[in-house]
């Protein structure tokens, strides 16, 4: 996949239809993501947050029910076209997990682990170190690079994740509630970290918390689900916009608490 330029949206979703059997769960979502920005996805629980971040690096191909209609481009080509590999994909839009989920094996291992499956031939040192010192773990770790990713404490878990995610070099994180298991103190180190990633990357991420997304968001997404259990895309905007003055009732609802 080509990279794309600061001034183009790198992601582009166009009458996005998501189905599971025959229920449709999320409906015509036209929404584009910004490169460098971080782009939030808010919503009640149920709405389909996760299912359409999931759009995004084809997860959701691994649940036997899905299926789609409408069209997700990344850097202008069809994720859903025959010719595209997901497994590529995935390695071009990261994923960071709700839990942190690292592997039984050592923190350098776990860094280093997509790279070597990827085929990288370059120096994994230096490649390991850039990647945990890209997510402000490196001074932590550097002496225990040896031991055992799962002694870390959950915070540093997580952002042991981000670097391995970073490792692969994608264009796009995606975050699905990556603060929901850290304490305050662990959240905040994340937060700080995504502002300083989203230099070079552009991020996704799901959250339920409100302060979260207006912290660290430059656009936010709320999707809502109607009558009929099927999800909307019901606003999407700067988040400065959304949380100060959404141009829909229902958006101002669950902002403010009168939701439901």
């Amino acid at each position: 996949m080509k990279s794309v330029a600061d001034n183009s949206p790198i992601i582009e979703t166009r009458d996005l239809n998501v189905y599971y059997g025959p229920t449709c769960v999320i409906s015509g979502v036209d929404m584009e993501v910004e490169t460098h920005k971080i782009t939030a996805i808010i919503g009640p629980s149920g709405s389909g947050k996760s299912t359409l971040l999931r759009c995004f690096n084809r997860m959701n191909d691994l649940i036997p029910s899905f299926h789609m209609t409408g069209s997700v481009l990344f850097a202008g080509r069809d994720l859903y076209d025959a010719g595209v590999d997901p497994t590529e994909i995935r390695y071009q839009i990261g994923m960071v997990f709700q839990r942190p989920n690292p592997f039984p094996k050592s923190i350098f291992d776990n860094v280093a682990f997509g790279p070597r499956v990827n085929g990288f031939r370059g120096d994994m040192n230096a490649l390991v170190e850039d990647s945990i010192r890209r997510a402000a773990l490196w001074d932590e770790v550097k002496d225990r690079l040896k031991e055992s990713a799962l002694s870390l404490s959950g915070g540093q878990q997580q952002r042991l994740c981000i670097a391995r995610a970073l490792a692969v070099q994608p264009q796009i994180i995606l975050m699905d509630e990556p603060c929901s298991a850290l304490d305050p103190i662990s959240t905040l180190a994340i937060e700080e970290l995504m502002r300083e990633l989203s230099n070079d990357y552009s991020i996704v991420i799901v959250t339920h918390n409100m302060q979260q997304a207006a912290r660290v968001s430059d656009y936010t997404a709320f999707l809502n689900p109607g009558e009929d259990k099927t999800s909307e895309l019901i606003e999407f905007d700067e988040t400065r916009q959304i949380f100060t003055n959404p141009k829909d009732e229902r958006t101002e609802a669950y902002i403010t608490g009168r939701f439901g």
